[in-house]
C-alpha cells in the first residue's frame, strides 16, 4: 500500500513546489498604499483605478502615496488629502450622504416600484381573463313557443336535455 501511495505523494509535492514560486511572484507587496491604489479611481484616466492607469501623472501619484506610507502617515490622512486635492472623482463608490445617497437608494426604489407595477399588471390580466357570467334574460314566450314547435317537427323533444 505504501509503495502505491509514494509516487502519488511525490507527484503531488512536485506540483505544489512548482506552483508556490509562481504564486509568490504574482502577489503585490503588503501595505495600505497598494490597497489604496486599487480602491481609488484615477483622476487622470477616467473609468480606471489608480493602479490600472498607465499615465505618468498616475505613476507620480502612486509613488507619492508610497512615500507617504513610508514616511509613517496614516492612510486616513492621505485619503483626506487626496479627496481635498481631487474631489469625489477619485472615489470608486459615491459617498453615502447627500446626493451620493441616491446612488444607493435608487436601485431599491426602482426594484420596489417595478414589483408593484408588475403586481398591478398581473392582477388586471388575471381579472380580465376570467369569464364574466351574465344572467340570461328569459325568452320571449312567443319565441319559446316557436322554438318548441320547430324542435317537435325535427323529432327532438323540447323538454329533454342532451
Amino acid at each position: 500500500m505504501l509503495t502505491r501511495l509514494r509516487p502519488a505523494v511525490v507527484l503531488g509535492l512536485v506540483c505544489l513546489g512548482l506552483a508556490l514560486p509562481a504564486r509568490a511572484g504574482s502577489e503585490e507587496p503588503e501595505g495600505w498604499a497598494y490597497a489604496l491604489w486599487h480602491e481609488m479611481m484615477s483622476p487622470f484616466c477616467p473609468g480606471r483605478s489608480l493602479a490600472d492607469c498607465p499615465s505618468t501623472a498616475a505613476e507620480s501619484l502612486r509613488m507619492w502615496i508610497l512615500m507617504q506610507e513610508a514616511g509613517g502617515r496614516e492612510r486616513s490622512e492621505v485619503e483626506a488629502e487626496l479627496l481635498d486635492r481631487y474631489g469625489d472623482v477619485i472615489l470608486a463608490a459615491p459617498r453615502a450622504q447627500g446626493f451620493g445617497l441616491a446612488a444607493y437608494l435608487m436601485p431599491a426604489v426602482v426594484f420596489v416600484a417595478g414589483g408593484v407595477l408588475l403586481g398591478v399588471f398581473l392582477r388586471r390580466q388575471t381579472r380580465a381573463s376570467q369569464p364574466r357570467v351574465q344572467a340570461a334574460e328569459p325568452l320571449d314566450p312567443d319565441l319559446a313557443r316557436r322554438v318548441d314547435e320547430e324542435l317537435r317537427r325535427s323529432g327532438v323533444r323540447p323538454d329533454s336535455s342532451p
